[in-house]
């Protein structure tokens, strides 16, 4: 889906549902500046749940390379924007993704794209670090998978206890990574700076 050209079925429908929200919140959705609103937000939500029409799975498969590489690929700092679930809220923050192959590797950029498929659908920040783990393990059935997800909440920055500099971490692990010794190699290198490119 080209989310500049491409809408779902439904678009409509959930058009009129915004405006009707307009008018709940107490607002004239007939105003010069909110004529064109409910659309336009309709297209945005299809777009911030686009990740519900793709398949993260085929997504490595389709770029799945026979290697025997057999040490840790690591790659981090992969930023992402998702909907809270609960509130329909932004979250928003880095994902860090290391596997050992096991004979096969995939092009890098399709682990981005793993995490952009499962942040663009209503989410808890728990639920999208399994999410990710899962599809890689299940996938390229590697010798271990571990995912780092840290995010900001809008749902506690705007609201609630309204928080902003909180900072919520999730990590889940398969195979190699349930030993503490990898696990931590792979935090290290998280924490390295580096040399710059």
């Amino acid at each position: 889906m080209n989310p500049e050209t491409e809408f779902r079925d439904g678009l409509d429908d959930l058009a009129s549902h915004y405006k009707s929200i307009i008018e709940l919140l107490g607002e004239d959705p007939g105003r010069e500046g909110l004529l064109k609103t409910p659309m336009r937000v309709a297209k945005a939500m299809q777009v911030l749940t686009r990740g519900y029409t793709q398949d993260a799975h085929k997504v490595l498969l389709d770029a799945l390379f026979a290697e025997k590489y057999s040490q840790m690929v690591i790659v981090k700092d992969i930023d992402f924007f998702s909907l809270c679930e609960h509130h329909m809220i932004p979250f928003y923050g880095k994902v860090h993704v290391a596997y050992i192959p096991n004979g096969y590797i995939t092009g890098l950029s399709k682990i981005a794209r793993v995490v952009d498929i499962y942040s663009h659908r209503l989410q808890v920040q728990e639920r999208l670090t399994l999410q990710i783990k899962d599809c890689i393990q299940e996938t390229l059935k590697p010798l271990g998978v571990m995912v780092v997800v840290e995010a900001k909440h809008m749902c506690m920055q705007m609201r609630g206890v309204e928080k902003q500099n909180a900072i919520t971490t999730t990590s889940d692990f398969s195979g190699a990574f349930n030993q503490a010794k990898t696990r931590q190699e792979f935090m290290n290198l998280l924490r390295s700076e580096g040399k710059s490119l």
